[in-house]
């Protein structure tokens, strides 16, 4: 589809405005659960909002880590993943200033190296924590897992309690950019961009060119030639194959995970 054509497009837009309301909406819920004195609470906060998510809005991804290795496996288009990361920071700055206004101690809200742990360990974590999620959002999607939002949820919950000692458990740059733009807080920001990005990628390629039933050699020469990856697993399909039914929806129908 031409550019112009695509954003002359309704189902283009629909995307765009699914992306930032549900990374608003995602990033609004942490933040507000990130004050409670409990240190379980962001984690089962941002499970529970991301299983909802899931199971709302068509399982957006409100997570420019998830974009990028949606881009890099050739399941998303350039325009439509320039347009949902733009709308993902957008949704979290608009999120982290009604949060600073609404409450009461906004230096809270940023999520930070632990004091007793170093930036590289913090990236350890958020490289792992982050891998597992997006592990799991590419097996639903893939699959179309009726129980989406509950692994989703599960997966954001986990990655949360395991690396939130260390880092504070962000595997989203979104939920770490908001915070950071409006308090003026950038302490070790790069370990929330590098970290899961890192992990989501890694964890894209594995699941596309290992994991998945469609996988196969043909398959990875398409995205490294810059090719159609839909129209090898197309091709490749037989009536005896897990793949037989089709290939997947494109992204803009199936979304790819929350969070």
């Amino acid at each position: 589809m031409a550019i112009g054509e695509e954003l002359r497009s309704g189902c283009f837009w629909r995307g765009v405005l699914a992306e930032a309301s549900a990374t608003l909406i995602f990033v609004g819920v942490v933040l507000g659960a990130s004050v409670a004195p409990e240190s379980l609470a962001p984690a089962l906060a941002g499970g529970l909002v991301a299983g909802v998510l899931a199971c709302t809005l068509g399982a957006p991804q409100a997570n420019p880590a998830l974009t990028l290795a949606l881009l890099c496996t050739r399941k998303l288009g350039a325009l439509r993943g320039a347009a949902g990361l733009l709308a993902q920071c957008a949704g979290a700055v608009l999120a982290s200033a009604a949060a600073c206004l609404a409450l009461p101690d906004d230096a809270s809200l940023v999520t930070r190296v632990s004091a007793a742990g170093t930036a590289g360990q913090a990236l350890a974590w958020e490289t792992f924590a982050t891998f597992q999620l997006a592990l799991a959002a590419f097996a639903t999607a893939d699959r179309a897992d009726p129980q989406a939002g509950l692994v989703l949820g599960s997966a954001v919950a986990a990655g949360a309690l395991a690396a939130g000692p260390f880092s504070g458990g962000s595997m989203n740059p979104a939920r770490s950019l908001g915070p950071a733009v409006v308090t003026g807080i950038w302490d070790d920001h790069w370990v929330y961009w590098l970290g899961p990005v890192l992990g989501a990628v890694l964890a894209g390629l594995s699941y596309e060119f290992v994991f998945a039933p469609s996988a196969s050699r043909e398959k990875l020469g398409a995205c490294l030639a810059c090719r159609d990856v839909a129209l090898v697993e197309t091709t490749s399909s037989s009536p005896s194959s897990p793949s037989a039914h089709g290939p997947p929806a494109p992204p803009a129908e199936r979304g790819q995970g929350t969070a």
